[in-house]
């Protein structure tokens, strides 16, 4: 005689999307202390070392001084110098992180990323365009002209995206964008090649680096990112509904040109204040977004948040391994992130099944 068949549960083999919410926000909680980790290994990492210990006396007591009565060499250094180029890159990773996820959830695409729908580019032309019309010689000046082209690009994006009466769909979106950034950059590359002053001034800010950065450019782009993070964790739950597909959305209740409307702002206000402070930085929108995927699943509530930390990790991270790998000197943050960038998204790549949108 066989056994009845036993009446416990079956395990669980859906992978993140069914993982409880503990597990989610126990990770969240792990990404937040190494980031905590990464942010005093990011003020105390450099060509003078500064022991950690240190670095924690200096933040607790700014006004530190040595036997002469002068500010301490190491207050001066992690203060002035290495505190401004950390914040600088913590907004930045999650500004790209939270962009990111919403270009590949807004168009269903996992390869989106700001040069998709040609947001990069539209900064980058507008930098141009005010280096060699206006004279603009410093990153304070570049902040207004990539913020307008950013969203210029995203209107004219998002116009091209419209088909009939449905709207902007992800595939027209993508292609829209793709065709514009090309367009732009043809046009970018050569104003940039006639004029020579231009070019030299335009490499500076296109290597994409957190040094040498005017401080004055984060408090510039600051409101900015801090109003598009607000967007992007206000829009998670529509983004989960349309998911579903815009039909469905509708039937939920979610008024579905609103709900791009509003999350093409936060793209733009994120990815146009993050390119403007410190240039292009390739591969955390694009990789970003799938690691966090991969560990919650694809509800957007977590993604997004998931996205931004895991941004910021990796931005200041790859700052931090520049400046170990080429010491005394250093590696641009947008070299190191490309070399760490690439080979998690193959890896993500050649999985079997990738993690769904």
């Amino acid at each position: 005689m066989s056994a009845p068949p036993s009446t416990r549960p079956a395990p669980e083999t859906g992978g993140p999307a069914r993982r409880p919410r503990s597990r989610r926000a126990t990770g969240l909680v792990v990404g937040l202390v190494a980031l905590g980790v990464v942010l005093l290994a990011s003020l105390a990492v450099g060509s003078r070392g500064i022991a950690p210990g240190t670095v924690l006396d200096v933040l607790l007591h700014p006004a530190t001084r040595d036997a002469g009565g002068d500010l301490a060499t190491d207050a001066v250094v992690v203060l002035d110098q290495r505190l401004p180029r950390t914040l600088l890159g913590l907004a930045v990773g999650l500004a790209l992180g939270a962009a990111g996820a919403l270009m590949q959830a807004l168009t269903r695409n996992p390869l989106a990323d700001p040069g998709v729908l040609g947001i990069t580019w539209g900064a980058s032309a507008a930098v141009v365009l005010g280096i060699v019309a206006f004279g603009v010689a410093t990153v304070t000046g570049y902040v207004w002209f990539a913020l307008v082209g950013s969203a210029v690009v995203a209107v004219v994006v998002y116009a091209l995206g419209q088909s009939g009466r449905s709207g902007a769909t992800p595939a027209r979106l993508a292609l829209a964008g793709t065709a514009i950034g090309a367009s732009l950059q043809g046009a970018v590359y050569a104003v940039v090649l006639v004029d020579s002053r231009s070019f030299d001034q335009f490499r500076v800010w296109r290597v994409g680096s957190l040094s040498g950065r005017d401080p004055d450019a984060l408090v510039q782009v600051l409101p900015f990112l801090a109003v598009g993070a607000l967007l992007a964790l206000g829009v998670c739950r529509a983004l989960n509904a349309l998911a579903l597909g815009e039909e469905t959305g509708r039937a939920l209740g979610v008024k579905v040109p609103q709900v791009r409307a509003v999350t093409g702002l936060a793209i733009v206000l994120l990815c146009g204040g993050a390119t403007a402070a410190c240039g292009p930085v390739a591969f955390v929108g694009l990789a970003v977004p799938h690691l966090a995927r991969w560990v919650t699943g694809p509800d957007q509530r977590w993604v997004v948040p998931y996205s931004m930390v895991l941004g910021a990790l990796l931005v200041v991270g790859a700052d931090v391994v520049g400046r170990v790998l080429a010491s005394p000197a250093e590696l641009e943050v947008a070299i190191v992130t490309a070399f760490v960038g690439a080979p998690v998204f193959l890896a993500i790549a050649r999985r079997r099944r990738v993690v769904a949108l």
